[in-house]
């Protein structure tokens, strides 16, 4: 959560949206919505129905791609196959068609910018401009890119049951907000959907041998353990695809690992320490709530098995066909 300056003077109501109120009735009220990411592009368009207005208010744009929320193709296959057949052949399209998706943007940022940007332009029908809404400073995937569903926040800004402003907040009002522009939002509630901050494994306190383990200050084994601390996965998934994907691979890697050592009669298994270089945070993203986290997250090597990488299609092959016993993790019976 963010402490925005004069907020205790603002006579309304202020709602972080992981604390979310049950008794919060914003019928016929003024809502501010401040934030651009996830949670504020799908809050806007949900409280617009109901809500006399709803204005977003983001200190910079995100790319925004719309996407329905049934996938017609995935009906069609589901209506022809067998139900377990149908589930892997959606899993496939879906794996393939969003590996290419993310290729394109990767390796043609100034004609997936135009695409996306344009995308947005036809959503809105010229009711909102795209500048300076709708057009980062950042290339696409340098943050994650915003989901829309049926494309409900263009078609809720396009009806005008909603507006976005793209300024920087001056401070709180007891009637809602003041901008750096010197303009006045007027707010009877105001949801904070910005100010996330990351913490490595929960906030869990790390110690091997009653020596403290910095998170910050160790380097990740295939995405989902710490050099020198043992007996420890977790899971961190993808940032440019479903972070299931990720949970999935890691949880059946875990399980062939602690089959080896059943068989084995291990007691301990850990990744040994080495010099792999800095390849930077666990997560290759320009987000704030990156890098402010940057510090305290678990750091990626410069090469395998330490390199975390954001492809499901090698890392499916990596995690589930290369022996675990792989020269880097250190076994044990002590």
């Amino acid at each position: 959560m963010v402490d925005f300056p004069g907020q205790d003077s603002f006579t309304g109501r202020v709602v972080h949206p992981q604390f979310w109120p049950e008794d919060l009735d914003y019928t016929d009220r003024n809502v501010v919505v401040i934030g651009s990411g996830a949670t504020a592009v799908t809050l806007v368009p949900a409280m617009a129905d109901k809500a006399a207005h709803v204005t977003m208010v983001q200190r910079s744009p995100s790319y925004m791609v719309s996407r329905p929320q049934r996938d017609p193709l995935a009906d069609k296959i589901r209506a022809r196959l067998p139900a377990p057949l149908a589930h892997r052949a959606v899993r496939a399209k879906n794996l393939v068609l969003g590996t290419i998706f993310y290729q394109f943007l990767r390796r043609f940022p100034t004609r997936a910018a135009m695409k996306l940007q344009l995308g947005a332009a036809a959503a809105l029908g010229g009711v909102v401009p795209l500048n300076p809404h709708f057009m980062p400073r950042y290339k696409p995937w340098d943050q994650r890119l915003c989901l829309v569903p049926d494309g409900d926040l263009f078609k809720a800004l396009a009806g005008k049951q909603a507006s976005i402003v793209t300024d920087h907040i001056e401070t709180f009002t007891p009637d809602g907000l003041r901008l750096k522009s010197g303009r006045e939002l007027p707010a009877d509630i105001i949801i904070t959907a910005t100010g996330l901050r990351m913490i490595a494994l929960g906030g869990i306190r790390l110690s091997v041998d009653g020596r403290a383990i910095d998170p910050g200050q160790t380097t990740v084994y295939k995405g989902m353990m710490l050099s020198g601390v043992p007996n420890l996965a977790w899971c961190v998934g993808y940032a440019n695809a479903s972070w299931t994907l990720r949970a999935d691979l890691t949880s059946r890697y875990v399980c062939r690992l602690l089959n080896h050592m059943d068989r084995k009669r291990f007691t301990t298994c850990m990744p040994s320490p080495q010099a792999v270089g800095s390849g930077g945070p666990i997560l290759n993203l320009t987000s704030g709530y990156v890098a402010r986290a940057a510090a305290f997250l678990p750091k990626q090597g410069t090469r395998r098995p330490w390199r975390s990488r954001q492809s499901y299609l090698v890392d499916h092959f990596d995690l589930t066909y290369t022996p675990v016993a792989d020269g880097v993790m250190r076994f044990d019976t002590a």
